[in-house]
Order: C-alpha cells, then sequence, then structure tokens
C-alpha cells in the first residue's frame, strides 16, 4: 500500500450523537464547484474547487438532514432530498431556490437525472419511484416494485433503461418506454439492514453496455444491459461489502468503496486495482473529477477532499477517450420505440406486470439473442422482437451499414432532392403537425398550451389544453364543423382558420376569447374568393395572412380594422403583446433552391412598422419555425437546426444561437416549441422527418443556447460561450434602459439585473484569464482583464497570476489596475469641474436665474452620482470601477422622485477615487479630487438654498430629470 494520505477537510458537522452519516458529494460539470451535504445537517454547501480555502456558499432550504443530491448534466439545476420528505429544485451554481418538485410520506433516499436533464427520478422509504418532468414539475410515471426502500437508482445513458436497488439488494431493470420491468434479480446485492448510513448504490457504465452492482463478495459485479447477464467482477483487498462504486468519465475505471474504509481503484479491462488509500473514517460517497485525473470523496463525518492523480501518470487519462453514446433518445421517457415508424403498440413487454421476475424474462431474452446470430442485416420494421436486442451481431451490423450508407450521402444533395419539387416553402402556422388520418394532431402546441384536432365522422373535435393547469383558464372542448386546420393561441384566447374546401365552402376565420364581460363575445369572418393562409394572435388583436397576399387585421371584437397588400405570398406570423411578426417570399428560390425570405415587424397598437429585412437561412435549408422568444425576441429556426435571434448588434443582425448539428444524433429531429434566455424549449424526434404524437403527450427537453463557436486552442468553449452569452444579455439590458431613460424612467430591477450579470461576467472572465494562464496565453490574459467591470474582480486576477508564479503578467496587471484608478480619479475631477463652470457668476434674485442655477447644480450632482454608459468604444476599453447608485431627482415607475442632500450626493460619487496608492501622480490627483469635492459642496448647498418660484414649475421639473444614469461608459 502506497504511503501517502488525502487531505480531507469539515464540510459538515457530525451527528450529535456521534453516530455516521450519509454525506453526498458532486463534481459540477466544468470542475468549478464541488457540492456536498450531510443526512445530519439541513444544508447544502457548495465549495469553489479552484479555491478551497474559500468559504463555501451555503444553502439552507430543507428542515431537517439532506440525503440525497443530483446535479443536471448541464450543471444548471440542483435538485435535494431530506428527511423532511421534500424534494426541491435550485438554480446552479447560484443556488437560488425554484421550486419544491415533489413530496414523499417518507424521506428521500436517491435522486438521478436523465441525460437531458428533463427528468427526475426520486425514490426513497416510500413506495414506488416518481419519474418527475423537470419542465413543469408534472409526475410524469410512477414505478412499483420494490418491496423495500429504494436506495440507487441510475439512468441508462442510452435512455432506454433505469435500474434501481433497494436495501434488500434486489435489482431492478425498467423499461422507460412503457414503465414495466424487463428484469427483476432478487437478492444480488448486500442486506443494508436499518443503518441509513450504509446504501446499496449501482451505476451505468458510460457506454451504457453494462450495469455495476456491488456484489455478495465484497466484490463487483458486472451485467449485461439487456439480458441481465452476469459477465464478470472486481474482487481485490476489500474485507467488507462494497458501500459505492463510481465509474470514471472515460469507463476504464471504477473506484470502490467499502465498509472496511479503504477506496480501490480498478484498471476494469485488466480487472485489477491500481491503487488504494485507507481513511480513518468510512467513505460514503465519491464522485470523480469530469475533467481531471481526481477523485472526490467524503466520510460519514462530514469531512471530503479531493484525491489527486488517482490513476498514474504512466496509464491512460481517465478523460481520455470518452464514449460517445449511439442512442437517439434522450429526452428521457421515451415516447416510441428506437427502432419503430410508429409509436410502440406491442413488443414493449407490458403485458409483464409489477411482480416480474428474472426467472421468467430471461429465458425470452435468451432465446431471441441466440436467433438473432443467424440473421445479417434486419430491416426495422421486420421484427419488433428483434427490436428489443441492441447488442446482438445483426442490429450492430444493421446499424454499421445504415450509418456508412448515411455517411455517403451528401446533405445538399438530400435538401437539392427534396425541395426541387416544392420550389416555394409554403405557408405554414409555427407549433402545427401535418394532418395525420385517423390520428390527433396539434393545430398549434407553444410554451402557453396546445390546441389538438381529431377527426371523425366528419367533422372535427377540437380541445385546448394549457400546461399551466392551475393558471391557465379552463376551456371546453367544441366540435369544429368547418374542419380548420390552422390555429393561434394565446393567453386571452384562440384563433382559428380553415382553407377553401370547394367551391361551396369558403374560407372561415373564427376567434374564441377566453374571458369576456359579455355573452356571446365569439366571432367569425367568411372569405369570398380567397382563403385564409396563416393567422396570428396578440393582445386585443388578430391576423389573417390570405392567398391574395393581404394582411386583414381584427380587434378582438371582430372589428376589421386594417388591409395591407403584402410583397409577395406569405410563408408564417407570429403575436406577441402587440407586435406582429411575419415572413413573406421577397423572390423566387435561387438555382441553387434557396429559399429568399423577408421578415417584418409591426405594431399593431400604433400602427407602426419596427422592423423589416431580410431573414436568413442555412444554405439548402428551409424555414421550421419562427416565433418569439420569452422576453419578447424575434426568432427563427431553420431545417438545418440553426436557431437565429434578432439583435440591435451592428444595427440589427440575426445572431446564432444554437446549432443542432452539435447536439443532435444523425438520426435525431428538434422540434422546437420556444425559448427564452438561456434554454431552447423542443421535443426531441425519432428521424428527421417525424412530429410529435399528440398521445402520448410529448416531453420537452431543454437545451442551452450556445453561439456555435471555432474549436479554441484553449479547449475553453464553454467558457467562452458564456463570456459570449453575457454580453449579448448586457446588450440586451443597457438597451432597455437606455429606451427607459429617454422616458425619464428608472428600473431598479434593471439595474439590479444588470449588474449580477457583470458580476457573473467578471467570473467568467476569471477563468478564462486561468485557462489562458495554463495554456501560455498571456496576451490574451492582458486583453482579457482590461474587461473586468470590478475592481475587486482585478485585484483577483492578480492574486490568481501572482499564485501561478507569473511575476510579469502580475506588474503588467497592476500598471492596469492604476491607469484604471487614475483614469476614474480624473473622470470624477472633470466632472465636477464641468458643473463648477456651469454654476459660476452671480445669481440674481430673480425666478429665472434662480431656477436656471439650480438646474446647474442638480445636473451637477446626477453627473456625478450616475452609472456610466456603455462603452461606444472598442471592445478592449476599460470600464470604471463603479457602485450602483440611484440617481438624484430619478424618477421611478410609479412617478416618484428621490430627494438627496447634496453633499452626501457629493461623497457618495467621489468615494471611489480614495485609497492609499503609491504612485505620486495618482496622489496628486486625489488631493484635487478633495479640494474641489469640497467646494462644489459647498457651492451647491447655496444653489439648493434658492427658491424656486411657483411661476418656473416646467424648468424646476427639467432640472431634476437625471442625465443618464443608468449605463457604463468607458473614459479613455
Amino acid at each position: 500500500m502506497k504511503i501517502r494520505s488525502v487531505k480531507l477537510r469539515e464540510a459538515h458537522k457530525a451527528a450529535s450523537n456521534g453516530k455516521a452519516s450519509f454525506c453526498s458529494v458532486l463534481w459540477d460539470q466544468q470542475a468549478y464547484h464541488i457540492v456536498t451535504a450531510s443526512s445530519s445537517e439541513s444544508a447544502i454547501s457548495i465549495h469553489d474547487s479552484l479555491l478551497p480555502s474559500n468559504n463555501p456558499k451555503i444553502i439552507h432550504h430543507h428542515r431537517e438532514g439532506v440525503t440525497a443530491l443530483a446535479l443536471s448534466p448541464n450543471s444548471t439545476c440542483l435538485a435535494s432530498g431530506s428527511m423532511d420528505r421534500s424534494v426541491k429544485l435550485y438554480k446552479f451554481p447560484g443556488g437560488e431556490f425554484e421550486t419544491n418538485i415533489t413530496r414523499f410520506t417518507l424521506p428521500i433516499r436517491t435522486l438521478a437525472f436523465n441525460k437531458s436533464g428533463s427528468l427526475l427520478a426520486a425514490a426513497g422509504d416510500d413506495d414506488g419511484i416518481k419519474l418527475i418532468n423537470t419542465i413543469d414539475g408534472s409526475i410524469a410515471r410512477v414505478l412499483k416494485g420494490h418491496k423495500a426502500a429504494v436506495t440507487g437508482l441510475a439512468f441508462d445513458p442510452n435512455s432506454e433503461y433505469m435500474a434501481s436497488v433497494d436495501s434488500f439488494g434486489t435489482v431492478i431493470f425498467w423499461e422507460l418506454q412503457s414503465g414495466s420491468i424487463i428484469h427483476n434479480l432478487k437478492g444480488i446485492a448486500p442486506s443494508t439492514g436499518s443503518d441509513p448510513s450504509v446504501l446499496n448504490v449501482l451505476c451505468w457504465s458510460p457506454d451504457g453496455e453494462m450495469l455495476a452492482v456491488p456484489g455478495l463478495r465484497n466484490d463487483v459485479v458486472m451485467y449485461d444491459r439487456d439480458t441481465a447477464e452476469k459477465l464478470f467482477s472486481l474482487r481485490g483487498d476489500h474485507t467488507q461489502p462494497i458501500c459505492f462504486l463510481s465509474w470514471s468519465p472515460n469507463g476504464k475505471y471504477m473506484a470502490t468503496s467499502s465498509l472496511d474504509r479503504q477506496i480501490l481503484i480498478w484498471d476494469v479491462d485488466q480487472k485489477l486495482d491500481i491503487d488504494r488509500q485507507k481513511f480513518d473514517e468510512r467513505i460514503c460517497c465519491m464522485a470523480w473529477k469530469p475533467i481531471g485525473n481526481a477523485l472526490a470523496v467524503i466520510d460519514v463525518m462530514g469531512k471530503y477532499g479531493v484525491w489527486e492523480s488517482v490513476v498514474p501518470s504512466s496509464m491512460k487519462s481517465p478523460t481520455e477517450d470518452i464514449p460517445k453514446l449511439q442512442s437517439r433518445n434522450s429526452n428521457g421517457l421515451l415516447l416510441f420505440d428506437e427502432e419503430d415508424e410508429e409509436p410502440s403498440e406491442h413488443g414493449n413487454l407490458s403485458d409483464l406486470g409489477e411482480d416480474s421476475h428474472y426467472e421468467s424474462e430471461f429465458p425470452t431474452r435468451k432465446r431471441l439473442r441466440k436467433h438473432s446470430t443467424n440473421v445479417e442485416i434486419l430491416d426495422e420494421a421486420d421484427s419488433e422482437d428483434f427490436n428489443l436486442l441492441p447488442k446482438s451481431e445483426s442490429y450492430k451490423m444493421s446499424r454499421r451499414v445504415k450509418k456508412d450508407k448515411t455517411d455517403n450521402i451528401d446533405e445538399g444533395d438530400i435538401n437539392i432532392a427534396t425541395y426541387s419539387k416544392l420550389k416555394l416553402r409554403e405557408a405554414f402556422q409555427p407549433g402545427a403537425t401535418p394532418l395525420q388520418p385517423g390520428k390527433k394532431r396539434f393545430l398549434c402546441y407553444n410554451m402557453l398550451g396546445s390546441i389538438t384536432t381529431f377527426e371523425h365522422d366528419g367533422y372535427s373535435h377540437i380541445e385546448i389544453d394549457f400546461h399551466d393547469t392551475g393558471s391557465g383558464p379552463r376551456v371546453p372542448s367544441m366540435n369544429d364543423h368547418f374542419g380548420f386546420t390552422m390555429a393561434a393561441l394565446n393567453e386571452n384566447g384562440s384563433v382559428f382558420a380553415n382553407p377553401c374546401k370547394g367551391e361551396k365552402t369558403m374560407s372561415t376565420l373564427m376567434y374564441r376569447p377566453f374571458g369576456s364581460w359579455a355573452n356571446n363575445s365569439e366571432w367569425s369572418m367568411r372569405f369570398d374568393g380567397e382563403e385564409v393562409k396563416v393567422v396570428a394572435v396578440g393582445t386585443r388583436w388578430v391576423a389573417a395572412f390570405t392567398s391574395l397576399n393581404y394582411l386583414r387585421i381584427f380587434t378582438d371584437g371582430g372589428l376589421q380594422k386594417h388591409i395591407l397588400s403584402l410583397d409577395g405570398p406569405v410563408v408564417t406570423a407570429s403575436g406577441f403583446k402587440d407586435e406582429l411578426a411575419f415572413v413573406t417570399h421577397s423572390s423566387t428560390c435561387l438555382p441553387s433552391n434557396d429559399q429568399m425570405l423577408e421578415f417584418r415587424i409591426l405594431n399593431i397598437s400604433n400602427g407602426t412598422q419596427l422592423l423589416r429585412g431580410h431573414l436568413p437561412l442555412t444554405p439548402g435549408s428551409h424555414l421550421a419555425w419562427f416565433g418569439f422568444s420569452e422576453e419578447g425576441k424575434l426568432s427563427s429556426y431553420d431545417s438545418k437546426g440553426v436557431l437565429r435571434v434578432f439583435t440591435s448588434q451592428y444595427g440589427g443582425s440575426w445572431v446564432p444561437l444554437f446549432s443542432a448539428r452539435k447536439e443532435r444524433k444523425s438520426d435525431e429531429n428538434y422540434w422546437v416549441v420556444g425559448l427564452n434566455t438561456s434554454k431552447l424549449f423542443c421535443v426531441i424526434c425519432k428521424n428527421s422527418e417525424s412530429y410529435p404524437q399528440v398521445t402520448p403527450k410529448p416531453i420537452l427537453t431543454l437545451l442551452n443556447l450556445s453561439f456555435p463557436l471555432a474549436l479554441s486552442d484553449l479547449g475553453a468553449e464553454a467558457l467562452e460561450n458564456e463570456f459570449m452569452m453575457n454580453n449579448m444579455h448586457l446588450t440586451q439590458i443597457h438597451g432597455r434602459m437606455e429606451e427607459m431613460a429617454l422616458l425619464g424612467l428608472y428600473d431598479t430591477e434593471l439595474d439590479d439585473e444588470a449588474f449580477c450579470i457583470e458580476a457573473a461576467q467578471d467570473r467568467c472572465i476569471l477563468r478564462l484569464i486561468a485557462s489562458c494562464c495554463n495554456g501560455d496565453k498571456l496576451v490574451r490574459a492582458s486583453e482579457l482583464v482590461k474587461l473586468l467591470s470590478l475592481e475587486k474582480s482585478v485585484k483577483g486576477a492578480i492574486k490568481l497570476v501572482t499564485a501561478l508564479k507569473l511575476p510579469n503578467l502580475a506588474e503588467r496587471f497592476n500598471a492596469i489596475l492604476e491607469e484604471r484608478l487614475l483614469n476614474e480619479a480624473k473622470g470624477t475631477m472633470e466632472t465636477t469641474t464641468l458643473s463648477r463652470s456651469k454654476c459660476s457668476g452671480s445669481v440674481l434674485p430673480n425666478a429665472a436665474t434662480s431656477s436656471s442655477t439650480l438646474n446647474c447644480a442638480v445636473k451637477g450632482r446626477s453627473s456625478e452620482v450616475s452609472r456610466p454608459s456603455s462603452p461606444k468604444g472598442p471592445i478592449l476599453s476599460a470600464p470604471l470601477f463603479t457602485k450602483k447608485l440611484k440617481s438624484d431627482g430619478a424618477k421611478f415607475n410609479d412617478g416618484r422622485t428621490e430627494d438627496k442632500q447634496s453633499s452626501g450626493v457629493v461623497k457618495k460619487g467621489t468615494e471611489n477615487s480614495g485609497g492609499d496608492t503609491a504612485d505620486v501622480k495618482k496622489a496628486v490627483s486625489l488631493s484635487k479630487i478633495e479640494s474641489t469635492t469640497l467646494e462644489t459642496n459647498q457651492h451647491l448647498n447655496s444653489c439648493n438654498s434658492e427658491k424656486v418660484k411657483a411661476g418656473d414649475v416646467n424648468q424646476q421639473a427639467q432640472c431634476t430629470r437625471p442625465s443618464n444614469p443608468f449605463l457604463k461608459s468607458s473614459i479613455k
């Protein structure tokens, strides 16, 4: 045994009675934070892994000890379960509480997210495992079959199965599609008894091919993912049962912890232990570092630490050659069988009850597996029995052949062949699915709810459902005798339309409000000689686009308000409050079959056009979705999987914020529903030709928005993406603040949001600086330090490079800091001098002069305390170090004004320029500022003491308006 020890530090206090507690430890995706919890404490700790000596962030929301933790795969959502029987969700890494997503009647023991983070599995002493939809908090399914407390859960990385283990040692394989038991392996793991600090666990290998379970002989046993056959075991020098195990990110190594207080590191392929460590207390939880050669551990007394260099440097790194999963289904709860063209109706073992046992299940699978070896290549629809066997040789061969064929076909050829017949893109309704005879279809599906229709006996039945049933109105279903084929939905009502059906049936538009003070508020319009192509609805208006290239606008009461002629055939449209956005063809297709589209945004209440321009598309694609984000940002999504959002940058530009090519598998399709500032909401469909079905209910998947960045030489694409996203959000917020400033309004929430994003941006920049230093990119690091907003952040950067032993860079950072402080001091001095010059001269005893003097004084005060505006110059210009201050006399949203004593304002406006420094030049500047400040203070008091006559009310109101207290500026 090697003589070295892992230093542990206290994260949580031990139980008061001295008994062992079950403690949890997690890494986040980028290995920036370590999360710990203990069943003896109600607190959750978030530690900075880069600076472990710093105090952790503490989350206090549970009333009793925390027994389980889980972090979503993208590290944005933290889930916790407790002895208080509740499961809570938090934002990560901020730790802000989001919701109590579910409750149990007995303590929770284990939690697990699926691969996409859209499902959370929770279980414990209660009877049943809850599968919770994290989008809306609904219970997707409850799985029952265990006879004891469930202590371990694990989703299959390929999103087909989930495995669970209880305190009796029974392991159950669940099929997510049907929720049925496919294998029930009784008593294969140790029985943990009644000790709550010892839990049975299990874990899938990163490639999803086998399941690791603690064995009965102080070993780890590997089971096949499909047949549940025992493959092999890892047996070494553990003298007592294994209580925890963890795979390395690439699946080559495994760490096991035992009741004998040892941790063994295994080479799984060689079935040999390569290192070990002995501890004073039992290690109850471990987590491999996602991007490094390290292992985080925590013992039953609440002490945690990091075992560095777990795998010897002479062997392959635990993060090298991480397997790429081949599964197409990443939404967790499978809606369809992977190889079926239609939703699976048989062959899913749903006829087996909850009490199905291993003995009755295994021979059938084994027999099918044996027969499959005689088949070369299977067609997907030939046999659903074979579709249950993703490990058979024929399955692998068919997938390999299919992939080779797909790889040999150029995507451009496919698109040209497909759209050469179509030419111009037909009009479509966002969130609608095509007609499927004999099946329900969506007329509309958005972030608010859905409208479905089902044709039967010559007429259709329409239902309107809201995702949040608690806040949305209850809308009764209706019989549709018109045959509506398009619809739009918002919180106020729904609009329907149908095309012409022969000469006798005219196109009809109908609006159905959800609430009205009058009876019979529903109305309809018919069109003779034209038909409706697209509909949209907004706040107190309804729009219909027709085949005559007319845009017809109605009020919500049915008044025909406007008729506009469009430049070309309509493609699609969407409404958001007062704004109507629509897309039309601007010309015929190019020879390459690329669509030439134009978009426009109208403000219906004002009767104005806000924007107009060309709509960009990926070459060889067509428009697949068009609409507004939850914040009102116009967005588009094309058939190549590129999401674009319109921003004000560079005079108005479309910015690509998501590329499905980097996210999806070759046979997946993302059917977009909506988006917000950071997430794309979509339904993952099984191939590029498919759409979600109404039944079963589609499961929304959340995908992170990210720029399609080039591969960085630092390997820090995630940080660079975060940096660009923060910049874009700041630009948007500053734009909104500028608009409010022009109106003389001040929104503290926007100001606080901007400050929080600036702080987050500083943290991101500091991590980028660390990456640059590690990659020897010092010039880039010096560029980044100039972008820091806070003085504290620059000092942190100096401390960082000093710790990394880069004295030249530290000296340069110090010079940048001193220059920034000097520029700030000069800027403050210039501001006070300007205010003095404007207020100079004798004060005559008349109302006009008194008002003018007061106007000058107040403007001088406002300019001193206002937050600087956003930089207009190069991106590398240095911002000032400013504190969040409210402008004197700024008008709030409710019309109130805030008055401050001028002496206090001047002091507050200049307090950031103080501080000791060795720079003589700066000291002289500061002394000048102090004297100037004193004079200005006295003069402003004299100005404010002048009385303003009643006849100068307008001029007085003008002098109290802030200059622009909301935006940052850069003073070179």
